[in-house]
């Protein structure tokens, strides 16, 4: 954690997005304890990082200041319960450049169930989607950090998404799901029935696998 501090404290963070090619796939493989072991071209292309500066450094090397802890907090729960977790997230590039992505992750066990490794897999989310209503329920949940804590920025984003009637997964997939159908492109595909293989389909499509 030291080590990760002392790497950010050294980034001045600009708040300009990095230019990448969004069609791409960023790919990550980490321990069970978030230690790089791999990352892909596009990673090191997107982050700015050097695949030697990766190998070995805790994954939050790219985590943004305007990331809400609570974020995290809700997405390792998962992964530690060996399930899929896709989140938003605000990334900080070595450059201090952002970008914002959203994650996928595959989760590797050995012959006794015990987790080893995270595959992680990252595509671009629409600025709009970012715009319009991550980054309002962000910046509020940092605030509420800042505040009170994390306890109760958690507290906040219950209600949040009681209020909507909807898991943060569910919220985020009917976001970008709004979005791509009023931009046309899933206009072809048929609702289905079952809420679960809905969702699952569209995460699928979303992720190209």
């Amino acid at each position: 954690m030291n080590q990760e501090n002392q790497l950010q404290n050294r980034i001045t963070v600009i708040d300009k997005e990095v230019t990448w090619d969004k069609t791409q796939v960023i790919m990550s493989k980490t321990n069970a304890f978030g230690i790089i072991e791999y990352a892909n071209e596009v990673f090191v292309d997107v982050s700015g990082y050097e695949d030697y500066e990766l190998m070995g450094q805790p994954h939050n090397i790219i985590r943004h200041p305007d990331m809400p802890k609570v974020i995290f907090k809700v997405l390792w729960e998962n992964l530690k319960k060996g399930k899929n977790f896709h989140a938003i997230v605000k990334n900080l590039a070595k450059s201090g450049r952002y970008y914002w992505v959203i994650t996928d992750f595959e989760i590797a066990k050995d012959e006794n169930g015990a987790i080893v490794n995270y595959f992680g897999r990252r595509q671009s989310v629409p600025q709009e989607v970012v715009a319009m209503h991550i980054e309002p329920l962000y910046k509020k949940l940092l605030q509420i950090e800042a505040a009170s804590g994390v306890e109760f920025s958690e507290k906040y984003l219950i209600g949040f998404l009681e209020e909507k009637k909807r898991s943060y997964v569910e919220y985020i997939k009917e976001l970008i799901y709004e979005h791509e159908k009023a931009q046309s492109k899933f206009a072809h595909y048929e609702e289905q029935e079952d809420e679960e293989e809905e969702e699952r389909g569209f995460f699928k499509r979303l992720f190209n696998r």
